[in-house]
Order: structure tokens, then sequence, then C-alpha cells
């Protein structure tokens, strides 16, 4: 696969995040090599490779977890490069790691607790919590539970709506169909679609293309690091290249 497309219906004109000539770096392995991309705000972009592709890199990145090497990333105009993580919390960005990052040793409320530390708003924190509640109503069942003793998919439900506490604008999401049963993804993929629906933005990572090229209304294509495509989610659904790498057709 190779060349960048821009095929695909026009994207949202404000821009939320922006990712220019983005490296990471692991001692001398490069992971990100030069990476331009963008979210406009009320979107929701996919990015699809394989693994080692530097997918989960470039989100750390952006999410404060790991300091590129080189390249510039802002925030709503702002420069945010290296920003520690729970700094960028409090500009409106929140993320939810491969893997869920969950505190298997705390209940779920807890856990959506702490999603909410850094705010002084009670009764927003509340109506919040109602929200995610009525999001992922089995969540509000296994409310004293420690979190360790949920399933993999009402992991992966305390990890989105732990991430949601924090009333993000950009909700970063790392490969959450991981593991989980076809049903369970199916319920998961139909809430991030409410979410954004509320008008929260969504960079995605996920292996499974096509659930997340449809959900996206563009989406970034990896490889080795690289941009190898780009362009609207149904567009490079439809991508002969994106069809046989990734859709095994």
């Amino acid at each position: 696969m190779s060349g960048v497309g821009s095929a695909g219906s026009e994207r949202p004109a404000e821009l939320l995040l922006e990712c220019q000539g983005l490296h990471v770096a692991y001692g001398a392995i490069q992971a990100v090599r030069g990476v331009s991309l963008s979210v406009r705000k009320g979107e929701v972009v996919a990015l699809i490779g394989r693994n080692g592709a530097g997918k989960t890199s470039l989100l750390r990145a952006v999410s404060g977890m790991l300091r590129p090497a080189d390249g510039r990333i802002t925030l709503e105009g702002k420069d945010i490069t290296g920003m520690p993580s729970h700094l960028l919390v409090a500009r409106g960005m929140a993320h939810a790691p491969e893997g869920r990052g969950i505190f298997p040793n705390l209940t779920v409320e807890e856990n959506l607790g702490l999603g909410a530390w850094l705010r002084t708003d009670a009764d927003g924190v509340a109506a919040d919590e109602a929200w995610v509640l009525s999001l992922f109503p089995r969540l509000k069942e296994r409310w004293a539970a420690a979190a360790g003793t949920l399933s993999g998919g009402e992991q992966q439900m305390l990890a989105i709506s732990r991430a949601l506490m924090s009333r993000p604008r950009l909700l970063l999401l790392d490969e959450p169909s991981l593991g989980l049963a076809p049903q369970v993804i199916q319920l998961i993929f139909r809430i991030l679609a409410d979410v954004n629906g509320k008008g929260v933005s969504i960079l995605l990572v996920e292996q499974n293309a096509h659930l997340a090229l449809n959900l996206a209304g563009h989406a970034y294509v990896l490889e080795t690091g690289e941009v190898a495509m780009e362009g609207a989610g149904k567009a490079l659904l439809q991508s002969e290249d994106v069809r046989r790498a990734y859709l095994g057709e």
C-alpha cells in the first residue's frame, strides 16, 4: 500500500487536535515517523494498521504518556507537546488505554469517581455519572463490585465511562474491542456513536477495521510508523488496498 489519498466527504471546519511531523522513539527504535493528522470538533477519526504500525505509540504521545522525539501537537490551537497527562485531562482530553487501565481493587463507583477527580462541579459530576450508567446499565448492577471481578466487556465499559467522567471534548480510545465477544463489541460501538452524537470528538485506534471505518468520519492508515493512506472512513472502506490488507478480502 502506498500513497496518501484524501477521498470522501468534507470534514468539519473547526480544528480540535493537530499533530505535525510527529516522531516517537524507544531508544534507537522509531515507532512513529513524521506523522501529521488532525481531529476536528465533533468528528470521529480512526487509526488503523497492523500490529507494530505505531498506532498505540502515537496515541500515547498525544495523551502525554510519551514525549515525542520531534514534532508538534496542538489542542484547540495551543501547543501541548510533551504536556503531562493530568494537565491534558484538565484541558479536555481523556484516554482509555489499551488494556483498559482500571484499578482492579477499587469498586466501579470508586473508579468512576477517579475519572472526575479534577472536577469541582458536584451537580455536573452527578449528572454525568447518571449519564454513563444509562449508557452502560450493567455498571449500575456492579456498582459496589471490585473492578477486577468484572468481565472483560464490563471492564471496557468501565474504562470508557471513567474517561467520560472527566467530561472530555476529545476522547482517545485504544483497541476498545480487544478480546471482547462480538455482541459486546457491537454494543460498545453503538454507545461510541451515541457519545459522539453528544458532541464528544473521538480519536480511535481499533483492530476491527470494518467497525472503525464505519464509525469514523475520517481515518488514517499507518504502516511502519508512517501514514500510508487517509480519507473519509467509508471511502477507505471501499479501497481495494484497505479491503485486501485489513478486511481479509
